[in-house]
């Protein structure tokens, strides 16, 4: 992994959790999700990543992995999560 990677993905981290952001919570610590890339299965590059908490990454029913749909129609598709995050980089 490349340094410029290794930055993003360390400042990404930093912003916490867009979810309980979105729910008032601030400063939650968060974990990186890689958003999908087109082909099946196979994740993204280092730049396409939103910051998740576990509970809403893999942990809990209100976790993007175990419950997808309603994760994004509670928080937004994970598109508009990851334009949503490098807005609050700049």
């Amino acid at each position: 992994m490349k340094k410029l990677e290794r930055e993003h993905l360390k400042k990404v981290a930093e912003l916490g959790c867009i979810a309980c952001a979105k729910l008032g919570y601030s400063d939650t610590p968060a974990e990186i999700h890689h958003i999908p890339s087109g082909a099946m299965g196979k994740k993204s590059d280092n730049f396409s990543v939103i910051p998740l908490c576990p509970h809403h990454h893999r942990t809990s029913n209100e976790s993007y992995h175990l419950n997808p749909l309603w994760f994004s129609q509670t928080f937004g598709t994970q598109t508009e999560l990851l334009e949503e995050t490098l807005k609050w980089l700049k």
